[in-house]
């Protein structure tokens, strides 16, 4: 690190369980985030702000107005572009000193494998159950580190699943794949702090995982109700029986 490098991560320093070789650990990192909405825009702006050093932002929609009321990297001056696009021009102003990537269209099949074989980490921060279970199964498929969050409402949850871990349970350990995809969907509401709490500990989650920093959300569910404040963790054992991580 050079000195400029020095003074804008010296908070991230100075921190004894951090400190500079986790820093430098951020540094050579990369992490893919597919979906720059509510969860994704948090997540970005936190990763960028904190010297992840490439981070690839993968979506095929437009900003909206009624996007702009919780995804907070996009404004008014990136209305009807795309959201990587968007996500990444303004994500420049915040760290020009990381490399930053947009994928400008839905990824699915091998595209979406190869993609997640270039990175440390990968964010799941889509809003529907055909994309998580797909995220998932290309996370196991080349044992990448996941991080999937999802909030509706007043409320949302949080999970980290390491397919190099032969206890980790999956995504699909939690969810069946028989579930209505409506159940996430925007007609239902979301409190815009939601969502940046979520993605919040999503980015944390990330930083813990590539830096080797603390514990994190492995075999756990993170609940949050926003209406009463309030955290819950739930355990989130293996699936034995499950079609993606068992081996049973």
């Amino acid at each position: 690190m050079n000195d400029k490098l020095l003074e804008r991560y010296s908070r991230h320093i100075l921190l004894p369980q951090l400190g500079y070789s986790g820093q430098e650990k951020l540094l050579q990192s990369k992490v893919l985030i597919v979906g720059i909405g509510g969860l994704g825009s948090p997540a970005a702006i936190y990763l960028g702000a904190s010297g992840i050093g490439e981070i690839t932002m993968v979506d095929y929609d437009v900003v909206e107005i009624s996007n702009l009321q919780r995804q907070i990297i996009h404004n008014q001056q990136t209305l009807g572009q795309n959201k990587a696009k968007s996500a990444k021009k303004n994500l420049r102003k915040i760290n020009s000193a990381i490399k930053i990537n947009a994928i400008t269209k839905r990824l699915a099949g091998k595209e979406l494998i190869e993609e997640c074989k270039k990175h440390d980490v990968i964010l799941d921060c889509t809003d529907r159950f055909k994309s998580r279970f797909a995220i998932n199964r290309a996370a196991f498929a080349t044992k990448t580190a996941l991080v999937s969050a999802a909030a509706v409402g007043f409320d949302g949850q949080i999970a980290t699943f390491n397919p190099a871990n032969i206890n980790s349970p999956c995504y699909q350990c939690l969810y069946s794949e028989d579930l209505p995809e409506d159940t996430l969907c925007s007609e239902n509401g979301i409190l815009s702090p939601i969502v940046g709490v979520m993605g919040v500990l999503q980015a944390l989650e990330a930083i813990k995982i590539i830096s080797k920093t603390g514990g994190t959300l492995l075999g756990k569910l993170l609940v949050f109700d926003g209406l009463a404040s309030e955290f819950r963790t739930l355990k989130l054992g293996k699936d034995p029986a499950c079609r993606i991580c068992s081996s049973g």
